[in-house]
């Protein structure tokens, strides 16, 4: 017998094609799958959108644990209002006992996947990409929310309406508050290593508390993979990578890509983002965003000789 208002795991079926949830979203196909989760395109009804259907996967779906995270992913997901940062419309629980989030569906390209395909990114497309995962993190920064698990692989590059592409950050299910209360610090607690190793802070691999400086030194180990296709603490294992972290310093742009020849003062930038001290790096993600544009703006780009006069200056700060 199972406890009462549990269902048994027989009624955990997975979600299928055509099935409709809440009288409202048709599923259509599946799209994706990870170690937590299965995504699913479907059709809003009420709208005539397309929107994406995260269900837990059926073995974690009788995990309290799990379930829990699920629910305050939906909770901060819905407070959420910023084009640069993927937002969660509802929350349910289909018939045969899954639990999942509604949110856009997100039609483009992982930015781990446009990495790997183009082996690095430009700087002058780089820099917008930093600048909007930079506003898209400050927007949940500012509602108190650290995300804790940026990565590229939760990083998608879509089409703008008006033209042009846009960096949207996505999966905030191991995010925290600053200000939790005593059901959320058990399923964030301090000293539980949570998220990607090869993109945590210090701190966040020591189990310490964290704050929004995390996301930051995570978003510059991204910038440094974008422009260079390599990780910034090398190493033949993850405990290798998660020493040099703790224990080393960046390796340099130039050493990687030489042949880019990046300017000195990016160098710099991705340094302070970086440093294994919280106090010394950026104190808000449009702050090194914005560091990050300038000090690409000053060095030479395709056509400008001289840095500072040309389009491509200007497409850098994002004018």
């Amino acid at each position: 017998m199972t406890p009462r208002g549990r269902p048994s795991r027989s009624r955990r079926t997975p979600i299928v094609p055509d099935q409709v949830l809440e009288d409202r979203y048709r599923v259509q196909r599946q799209v994706g799958e990870g170690g937590m989760s299965v995504v699913y395109l479907a059709l809003d009804t009420h709208t005539g959108e397309r929107v994406a259907v995260k269900a837990l996967s059926e073995d974690l779906s009788s995990d309290k644990t799990a379930m829990a995270r699920l629910k305050r992913e939906a909770r901060l997901g819905e407070r959420l209002q910023h084009p640069c940062a993927c937002s969660i419309s509802a929350l349910g629980e289909t018939a045969g006992g899954l639990m999942y989030v509604v949110m856009p569906f997100l039609d483009g390209e992982m930015l781990c996947d446009r990495t790997a395909r183009l082996r690095y990114i430009p700087l002058v497309d780089t820099v917008p990409f930093v600048r909007d995962i930079g506003d898209g993190l400050h927007a949940a920064h500012e509602l108190g929310i650290i995300h804790r698990d940026l990565k590229p692989e939760n990083v998608m590059i879509c089409a703008r309406p008006a033209g042009g592409e846009r960096a949207v950050v996505m999966d905030f299910g191991l995010a925290k508050q600053h200000r939790t209360d005593a059901e959320t610090e058990k399923l964030t607690a301090t000293g539980v290593v949570l998220g990607t190793p090869e993109f945590m802070s210090p701190e966040q691999l020591r189990g310490k508390p964290l704050d929004v400086r995390t996301d930051i030194y995570s978003m510059a180990i991204m910038a440094f993979e974008m422009l260079t296709g390599a990780l910034p603490f090398p190493g033949r294992t993850k405990q290798d990578m998660m020493l040099a972290r703790l224990q080393g310093d960046p390796q340099k742009l130039r050493h990687v890509r030489p042949e880019l020849g990046f300017p000195h003062a990016l160098e710099e930038v991705l340094a302070k983002g970086m440093a294994r001290e919280r106090n010394k790096r950026y104190r808000t993600a449009p702050e090194f965003a914005t560091a990050f544009a300038e000090a690409a703006a000053g060095g030479p780009g395709p056509g400008d000789p001289g840095g500072k006069g040309g389009p491509w200056w200007q497409r850098l700060l994002g004018r």
